[in-house]
């Protein structure tokens, strides 16, 4: 069975950090799994010797996205120029390592912390995050890479919710090198349906995270998938869509905390990531046979 769609994984199904022997397990497991790439998180990239990660998604003909959130001292969302300064320094180092890696994806909530908000975000961090998006942008076209801003709950950002603020937070950027990160976990949270936001951001589409409803493994909760892949074939999506799940199992410093990651909804990696690829590829399958 072949797709249209690159399908990758999250690297949290495996480890949480980005050590030498932690990146070996994620990229040899994930290509094990079947899938064509991976995405690594970049909140430990202190950690990651990027020449080793480069080599070993060569070596087992994986791609790579590189994703991350800010954090509330490095804030491209606040009113604080040092702190904007810092989310901008973050930033542009996070999209070095991706080029470096190889990739040309770079995607997450590159818009503000990861993490509740006491207050809206105000007008003048708006203007922040529009002012080093653009610049970060730029700096992405002249290496021919790709932003995405991934549309999170309000419970982890308070600058992008739904389908509609992104594409007008897109707008205001103005670079067509920033497209539209869909998440189906978020998406239940704070759309009226997984399909309209589908049709309403059509072209500008450019990365999809597939979780479930709590996410563990997929088809286990109440996420209706069958409407969502069938959304995307109807838009003619063939990007990327890669699976994101995350358990007590496997614990990633900070991140883990972030994300409110209490439960161990798994224990078994390979056979989630076995069980997601098949899921995925199923729906997506059933997609072009029945068009």
């Amino acid at each position: 069975m072949t797709t249209t769609n690159p399908l990758g994984v999250h690297a949290l199904v495996w480890a949480g950090d980005t050590s030498r022997e932690s990146v070996e397990t994620v990229i040899t497991r994930t290509a094990a799994a079947g899938y064509d790439l991976v995405e690594f998180s970049l909140h430990d990239s202190l950690n990651l010797d990027v020449d080793h990660a480069r080599k070993l998604l060569t070596d087992n003909n994986l791609g790579v996205v590189c994703s991350r959130g800010l954090a509330f001292d490095a804030d491209v969302s606040s009113d604080d120029a040092a702190t904007v300064d810092r989310g901008a320094k973050l930033l542009q180092d996070s999209l070095q390592i991706t080029h470096e890696l190889g990739g040309t994806h770079f995607t997450g909530a590159l818009f503000s912390a990861l993490g509740k908000y006491g207050a809206p975000m105000t007008t003048a961090g708006r203007n922040n995050v529009v002012k080093v998006l653009k610049d970060l942008a730029a700096e992405a076209k002249s290496r021919s890479m790709t932003l995405g801003l991934e549309i999170c709950n309000r419970y982890e950002t308070n600058v992008i919710n739904t389908a509609h603020d992104a594409l007008r937070l897109a707008d205001d950027i103005g670079a067509d090198n920033v497209l539209i990160h869909l998440d189906t976990y978020h998406m239940n949270i704070e759309e009226n349906d997984l399909v309209t936001p589908v049709y309403e951001v059509g072209d500008r589409l450019g990365y999809v995270h597939i979780g479930e409803n709590h996410r563990g493994y997929l088809g286990s909760g109440h996420l209706d998938f069958t409407s969502f892949f069938h959304a995307l074939a109807g838009i003619n999506y063939t990007g990327p869509i890669t699976f994101e799940s995350f358990s007590s199992a496997v614990v990633a410093r900070g991140l883990s905390n972030d994300l409110a990651v209490w439960r161990n909804l798994w224990t078994d990696s390979e056979d989630l990531a076995v069980h997601a690829r098949t899921f995925m590829e199923n729906q997506l399958h059933a997609n072009q046979v029945n068009r």
